[in-house]
């Protein structure tokens, strides 16, 4: 636009102002690097494509008129200034690490959506009281390096910075290391940073908006999750000289214990789910009697009381299959995350911007893990999701609809616009 728009009048009128095709080209240029055969991305956290990513980023920011900083985990800080300059920022982003098999929206889209923002903020020639501040998070996928989440839980004071600057990759190569070689081992204090409100916007990664042929998903809130890793022991022994009645088949106890997963799940509904997504066993031989099972189980619920429930009625399958089976175990817990209530008024936020745009919407709760989860614990937060095709992702063939896409971004517009100016329209 020539002429700059007047603040107020943003929320009097149901134009979505984002430039539909310049976000879709932004998530194509982006995508360009670490493009994999079959149209998805390997783009793992700290590698050269992600510095080169991260360059990209940079560079954007700072033709869109932004200051940039990164902090000691890496994660980078785009800032458009407000009225208001010590006003605490109106934050948005994600990550654009990848999974080895990723595909070109998964996280990206939170990013290249915040850029956006700001990008049209600069057309309307719009100056918001609080700075608006857009967010590249580091390691998200835990893929290279574990604990998933990592630049947003150094942030959020979940994990140890030194502790995390010392995990390493299955090379021995460590973040710390990594960091240094491509260049982010920012300055910036990991902590004390203040949330005036954040926002995430995100494929779905599942479903349900497909299925409901609905624009945009108002996120309530994040699953609780539980993991563990189960060793169920036995004895292995020759699969023809020994009568079923005496042996001691730790695979057979496992697919207890996996059936067992599955019905509690079922029985836990609705915001249940619970997966055996890795099982190696011990020796792997076809005619020996399999004598160790190793295995991982993923519960979530939106309650904490029925994912507590799921997980003691986990414990006592494990139990009943290594009575009937001559087994022992050792159950290690892995991560766990508490269900979360995003912040009514971010949520409101998303919905009355959906609503304002004609947007056909609905209220769904996340079943993944995302950034916003920490950030949570800092500031008021909330989350805005679109759909995917066939509900697929951290999958190369993940796919999008450039109109949802550029939909679910003009809801971040007026929710962080919202949010940046005290919530007075």
């Amino acid at each position: 636009m020539n002429s700059p728009i007047v603040l107020s009048d943003l929320f009097k009128t149901d134009a979505p102002f984002i430039n539909r095709d310049r976000l879709w080209q932004s998530l194509m240029y982006l995508a360009q690097l670490g493009a994999t055969a079959k149209g998805g991305v390997c783009r793992l956290a700290l590698t050269d494509l992600d510095r080169q990513a991260r360059d990209l980023f940079v560079r954007w920011c700072e033709e869109a008129g932004c200051s940039v900083s990164v902090d000691g985990i890496g994660n980078i800080f785009a800032r458009r200034a407000g009225r208001q300059p010590d006003l605490p920022p109106v934050m948005t982003g994600s990550h654009i690490d990848t999974q080895p098999t990723g595909g070109k929206f998964d996280g990206c889209y939170g990013v290249m959506a915040g850029l956006e923002v700001i990008r049209t903020l600069n057309d309307l020639q719009l100056i918001t009281e609080a700075p608006i501040e857009v967010v590249v998070w580091t390691n998200e996928e835990g893929s290279r390096f574990p604990p998933c989440m990592m630049g947003s839980g150094v942030f959020a004071g979940k994990f140890d910075l030194n502790d995390t600057l010392n995990k390493v990759d299955e090379l021995g190569l460590s973040v710390g290391a990594e960091l240094q070689r491509i260049g982010y081992a920012g300055t910036r204090s990991v902590l004390g940073h203040p949330v005036g409100a954040y926002f995430e916007a995100h494929i779905e990664q599942g479903p349900v908006l497909e299925d409901r042929h609905t624009t945009v998903g108002v996120v309530m809130g994040c699953l609780g999750q539980k993991w563990f890793d189960l060793t169920l022991t036995g004895v292995e022994a020759h699969a023809g000289p020994t009568p079923m009645h005496l042996r001691k088949d730790a695979l057979v106890g496992a697919a207890h214990v996996v059936s067992a997963v599955n019905r509690i799940a079922h029985q836990h509904q609705p915001h249940a789910c619970g997966t055996v997504g890795c099982l190696s066993l011990h020796p792997g031989s076809r005619n020996v009697i399999p004598g160790q099972v190793h295995m991982t189980i993923d519960l979530r619920h939106l309650h904490a009381d029925h994912l507590q429930a799921m997980v003691d009625e986990v414990r006592e399958a494990i139990d009943v299959a290594c009575t009937e089976h001559g087994l022992s175990f050792e159950l290690t817990p892995t991560a766990d995350f508490p269900p979360l209530d995003f912040n009514p008024a971010c949520v409101n936020a998303v919905r009355d911007g959906a609503q304002q745009l004609g947007f056909s919407h609905m209220d769904i709760v996340s079943g993944a893990g995302h950034d916003a989860i920490f950030v949570a614990e800092l500031g008021p937060a909330g989350m805005i999701f679109v759909p995917c095709e066939g509900g697929i992702s951290h999958n190369e063939i993940e796919n999008a609809a450039p109109q949802d896409l550029a939909d679910g971004c003009a809801v971040l517009l007026r929710a962080m616009v919202n949010a940046a100016q005290g919530g007075k329209k």
